[in-house]
């Protein structure tokens, strides 16, 4: 294999460049007989070997949390998620705000949404059966091409290309792919397609996934362990922590806002609940006002939920977005026992506020404004 697979707008080849090995599946898939993580979603090779096979269910709940999250924040979840909702059928039958309130803290809420209606599909007009391609996977809520290659991949033992960040990484340095991501994401693509092999490719993907999480890392990569050591064009040339290149990032608006707790005597917090499309679609949170790059503070109180001795906390909440950073003013009021909530919201006791679907900048806020 040449030193370097080319994008469209990568350098040529020096005519001195070394030829290379090409990477083998068999290779990659012998290391991964010897060190596969242990998850609790996969049936590892010992268990396959022994006729266990993926359970198509726990294939895809796991690879909808994995999603922008990282395996040690999923693991609690899918253990939850499995002890409560055990197959497709349960969790499509159970009501969404329980399945909202499981999920909260996870993070980009409408993967929560999507589960659910996915699960109603699944469990109802496809008869509890997943589609075992990525076509029909496709079809079906949530399910982009990453989750429907991985589901067919693993659930299925399709010959799918399943790249997440971790295959990008690997395969940018295997095959020195100077194009910045996303740019870059047809090349890796196309060698990732080249690489899958008809036997395995289940495991091939998480072998793929598991090189990029513990050898070959986004900083000081464990070449000497790697089995594909001998093609990886970047470990060559000594720059491997150079790839991935990636384009610049443009610096995240910022937004403000203000958000009200208010208290009731008996400790209670008032909540209501979001619309159910839009961010943080169908999840909880306490009162607030327009979030805005225009907000003024003298004006924080318009947005309160009912007249009350608002008083404004000193330090303000800071939460991050995928497109924006949020700053909050938060205002607490202490009420009587027995002030009514405003339609469309209830009071949440001091035991149960922090079960509630709150994502985590209201998690945020809530704590600040009791004092946790």
């Amino acid at each position: 294999m040449p030193r370097r697979i080319r994008s469209p707008s990568s350098p040529a080849v020096s005519p001195a460049a070394p030829r290379l090995d090409a990477p083998r599946a068999a290779d990659l898939l012998a290391w991964y007989d010897r060190h596969a993580r242990v998850l609790p979603w996969r049936v590892g090779p010992a268990e396959r070997k022994a006729g266990a096979r993926p359970d198509p269910y726990r294939v895809w709940l796991s690879e909808v949390m994995l999603q922008q999250t990282t395996v040690a924040a999923v693991k609690s979840y899918f253990a939850f998620f499995t002890g409560r909702w055990p197959s497709v059928g349960d969790l499509a039958a159970a009501p969404e705000e329980d399945v909202m309130k499981a999920w909260a803290g996870l993070g980009y809420y409408a993967r929560a949404r999507n589960l659910k209606r996915c699960a109603e599909v699944v469990a109802g007009s496809l008869g509890g059966r997943f589609p075992d391609d990525e076509a029909g996977l496709r079809e079906l809520p949530g399910i982009g091409a990453y989750t429907s290659a991985a589901i067919a991949a693993i659930a299925f033992g399709r010959p799918a290309a399943v790249v997440d960040g971790n295959v990008e990484r690997v395969i940018t340095r295997i095959a020195a792919i100077e194009t910045p991501l996303p740019e870059a994401k047809p090349a890796i693509r196309a060698v990732v397609e080249r690489l899958v092999p008809a036997d395995r490719p289940g495991e091939f993907a998480e072998a793929m996934m598991d090189l990029g999480a513990t050898i070959c890392t986004p900083k000081r990569p464990a070449c000497a362990l790697c089995p594909w050591n001998a093609a990886c064009a970047a470990h060559a040339r000594g720059d491997e922590e150079t790839f991935p290149v990636k384009a610049a990032k443009a610096e995240r608006p910022v937004r403000r806002g203000a958000a009200f707790v208010a208290v009731r005597a008996d400790g209670a917090v008032l909540v209501r609940r979001r619309p159910p499309k839009g961010l943080l679609g169908g999840m909880t949170e306490v009162p607030t006002g327009a979030w805005s790059p225009a907000y003024d503070r003298e004006e924080a109180l318009a947005g309160a939920p009912f007249h009350a001795p608002w008083r404004r906390l000193p330090a303000p909440v800071e939460h991050t977005f995928t497109h924006f950073h949020l700053v909050l003013d938060v205002f607490r009021a202490d009420l009587p026992a027995g002030t009514p909530p405003p339609d469309g919201a209830w009071w949440s006791s001091r035991r149960d506020i922090l079960g509630e679907a709150l994502p985590s900048v209201f998690r945020k806020v809530v704590e600040a404004g009791l004092g946790l």
